[in-house]
C-alpha cells in the first residue's frame, strides 16, 4: 500500500496554526490525521469550524472509520488517535490508553502509529506547542522513511514541540506557518506528477 498520508501534531497556539495549514490545502490532497492537545468538550466544535472554512472535509475521528483522501480527522479530546491498516485501507483507531507526555491525545502516539503503518508514505508536520510531545514519534517516522516538516520559531506561539523535534535530527524542513501547506504539496508533487496541478496552495 503506497497511499500518501499527512499527520499533524500541535499544542499551544495550535488551533489557529492548524486552521492556517488546512485552509490552504486542495480538496484532493492526501488524508490528514491530527492530534491537537485540547479538552474533549472542544474538539467537536473545533472540527466543525474547520470543516466550514476548508476545501477539504474536516471531522472528529471515529473508531474504525476509513481514512480517505481530501479528509482531515481530528483526535477527540478524550482519546489517542492511531493510524491502523485494514486490508488495503487506512483506518482510525481510538485508544483510551494512559496519557503520553501527560497528554491524551498524544502526538507521539499518532506519529508512532504513522511510522509503523505508513512508513515512507507518511508526511509529518509538527506545529507550535509547549513541551516535547511528538519529538520521539517524529524520529521514528524519520527512521521509517517519512518526510518531516516543523514550524519555524518566528511563526510559533510556543517553539517547544518543533524545537524538540528539530533537536532529534528528524526534521527535513523548517518552514514558516504560512508556507507549510505549499511546502507539503510541493514535496508531494516531486514524488507523484498527479499532485503537480495542485501544488500551489
Amino acid at each position: 500500500m503506497n497511499k500518501k498520508l499527512i499527520v499533524v501534531g500541535a499544542s499551544t497556539g495550535g488551533t489557529e496554526a492548524i486552521k492556517e495549514f488546512l485552509v490552504k490545502l486542495p480538496p484532493d490532497c492526501p488524508a490528514i490525521l491530527i492530534a491537537q492537545h485540547m479538552p474533549e468538550a472542544f474538539t467537536p466544535a473545533f472540527a466543525q469550524r474547520l470543516d466550514s472554512l476548508c476545501r477539504i472535509s474536516v471531522k472528529e475521528a471515529q473508531q474504525g472509520e476509513r481514512v480517505l483522501p481530501g479528509h482531515a480527522y481530528i483526535a477527540p479530546g478524550h482519546s489517542h488517535l492511531l493510524l491502523k491498516r485494514s486490508g488495503t485501507n487506512y483506518i482510525c483507531d481510538l485508544s483510551q490508553g494512559p496519557p503520553v507526555n501527560r497528554h491524551r491525545p498524544s502526538v507521539d502516539v499518532l506519529f508512532r502509529s504513522a511510522a509503523n503503518c505508513a512508513g515512507q508514505n507518511a508526511i509529518g508536520v509538527i506545529l507550535t506547542g509547549m513541551g516535547k510531545d511528538g519529538a520521539a514519534g517524529m524520529l521514528e517516522m524519520k527512521q521509517a522513511g517519512a518526510y518531516n516538516l516543523a514550524q519555524d520559531e518566528a511563526s510559533c506561539v510556543v517553539f517547544g514541540m518543533p524545537k524538540e523535534a528539530i533537536a532529534t535530527g528528524s526534521v527535513d524542513e523548517v518552514v514558516p506557518l504560512q508556507e507549510m501547506a505549499s511546502k507539503v504539496m510541493k514535496y508531494l508533487a516531486r514524488l507523484d506528477p498527479a499532485f503537480r496541478s495542485i501544488s500551489r496552495c
